[in-house]
């Protein structure tokens, strides 16, 4: 609270409120601020992603997928958190890494800690959003790809040989090939039984 609080006064160019300011002073100056800016903005850029009520109903409906989500999502990104872990182990195993593991572990562990599968999204989070969200944009178009283009994506591969691994493909590996043993190895001698006729 106290951190979004300080980069709202930020956002809109506002000192640090003295220590022990009323929050309804603080409030009050947040307010005819933002009134003072709003008509330099173009039409339309506040309108609320939720433009109706919400009832009673609608809001324990709203909680409940909202904790589906971050069920969910805590599920996926405790997935990716612990392929990172397995990752970046990984590289912990050269013969180089020994002698710069706790280089490498004074760096990554802060930033591993900063990371957990909990997700700071609320229901806050929607009721602040706002419609110009809602636009959809092709990820093709010229104006996203301009942002987004590299020179990495003007690389081509040539030609790569085939090297299989489809599953359909597979067959049963040749048995190996052993010379004939010196001994011989035990051999049965005799007559085989004639099948009686029926």
């Amino acid at each position: 609270m106290v951190q979004e609080l300080g980069l709202t006064l930020q956002a809109l160019g506002l000192p640090r409120p003295a220590p022990g300011t009323p929050a309804s002073q603080l409030l009050q100056e947040l307010h005819a601020k933002i009134s003072e800016l709003q008509p330099s903005l173009p039409p339309g850029s506040l309108q609320p992603l939720l433009s109706y009520s919400l009832d009673a109903p609608r809001w324990e409906a709203l909680e409940s997928l909202s904790q589906s989500l971050r069920d969910q999502y805590r599920c996926r990104r405790y997935l990716l958190l612990k392929r990172l872990d397995l990752t970046t182990s990984a590289f912990h195993w050269s013969d180089r890494a020994e002698a710069q593991g706790e280089a490498m572990r004074a760096v990554l562990i802060p930033i591993r800690e900063v990371l957990t599968p909990e997700s700071d999204i609320s229901i806050a989070h929607v009721l602040a959003a706002r419609a110009d969200l809602s636009r959809l944009i092709p990820a093709t178009s010229m104006a996203v790809r301009r942002g987004t283009c590299c020179a990495i994506n003007k690389v081509l591969m040539g030609n790569v040989p085939d090297r299989g691994g489809r599953p359909n493909e597979l067959e049963p590996p040749m048995p190996t090939w052993r010379s004939r043993r010196e001994d011989g190895g035990p051999q049965c001698w005799g007559r085989k039984k004639k099948k009686k006729k029926k």
